[in-house]
């Protein structure tokens, strides 16, 4: 699992390094700001990869003395700072297509587009597509948040990439026709290629942050209350808390018994259902504390979810 991980993150950051590479040695010889803004996106999207990459090397590293609970929130971290990435990107495509409309400059900003221009542009979106797949399959796979926004972040790039391309085709289209229209067609698709990709950071930064303070998963406890209703030795449970830190999910909870039933028995019915919720919830921690249910331990429980 670990090996896959890192095998994916390393596979982004070299293509990443061959798209800004291709994109700034274009743009400068094309002179295309279009090209130059889309190297320094992918100057963004390389510093995101080698994050991702280290973060997934850090974050299925065992528990030690010093991270009891292992070290899963390096991808949520990594996932936060990926979003603060993709926000500074969308604040400066704003920022330039509204320089672009307000000043009256648009396509003139562009010039001495060559084939290669489309070139660079098409191949960038052909990666962007391969890798965004790959990355989000694996995440979905392994559970892993950073590689999911690294997924969001290059399946953004796609599209930015294609505003970029609208922009070289307009270009030459407004040289052919003189039609207004297309002098600021790149600008507007920029402005709301932007809007997307802010809405979509808004709801990675959020699941990341909840994340990082422990917001309890709401699907998991609920899978937690179906079991524990399944059990009847069960006669009620309580304190039931459950956080994620990466991949791992953590989970524990007060269980009370018939005080008539054996260590042995109490014991039994506690490995099934930690073996029950495994089965359900990958790589998840169930922690499990008994009780008898008689007076002394209801009258100190004031917090019961009863069945």
């Amino acid at each position: 699992m670990i090996q896959e991980k890192k095998s994916v993150a390393l596979i982004s950051v070299f293509a990443a390094i061959f798209l800004t590479g291709s994109k700034l040695v274009i743009g400068l010889v094309t002179n295309s700001l279009g090209i130059l803004s889309e190297a320094l996106h992918s100057g963004l999207d390389l510093v995101a990869a080698i994050i991702t990459y280290f973060s997934v090397r850090v974050s299925d590293k065992p528990a030690d003395r010093e991270h009891n609970y292992g070290h899963g929130k390096v991808e949520n971290l990594s996932a936060l700072m990926e979003t603060i990435l993709l926000l500074v990107t969308c604040v400066w495509i704003i920022y330039e297509a509204t320089h672009r409309i307000i000043s009256g400059k648009g396509l003139e900003l562009n010039t001495t587009q060559t084939i290669f221009s489309f070139i660079v542009v098409i191949t960038s979106i052909l990666i962007d597509v391969w890798r965004s797949r790959k990355l989000y399959a694996v995440a979905k796979k392994h559970n892993s948040q950073a590689l999911e926004a690294d997924a969001l972040h290059f399946s953004t790039d796609i599209w930015s990439s294609a505003v970029v391309l609208l922009g070289l085709v307009c270009v030459k289209i407004y040289e052919w026709t003189h039609i207004p229209i297309f002098f600021y067609a790149d600008s507007v698709a920029a402005l709301i290629v932007a809007v997307i990709v802010l809405f979509v950071s808004y709801q990675l930064g959020k699941k990341a942050i909840d994340v990082l303070l422990d917001k309890s998963p709401h699907n998991t406890t609920q899978t937690v209350r179906d079991v524990l209703k399944s059990y009847p030795e069960v006669l009620k449970y309580h304190s039931l808390k459950a956080r994620t830190a990466g991949a791992d999910t953590f989970i524990k909870f007060n269980v009370h018994f018939d005080p008539e039933l054996s260590l042995r028995e109490v014991h039994g019915v506690c490995d099934k259902i930690e073996t029950e919720l495994q089965s359900k919830i990958a790589r998840s921690e169930i922690y499990i504390h008994a009780e008898p249910e008689d007076a002394s331990h209801l009258d100190l429980e004031t917090d019961d979810f009863t069945m």
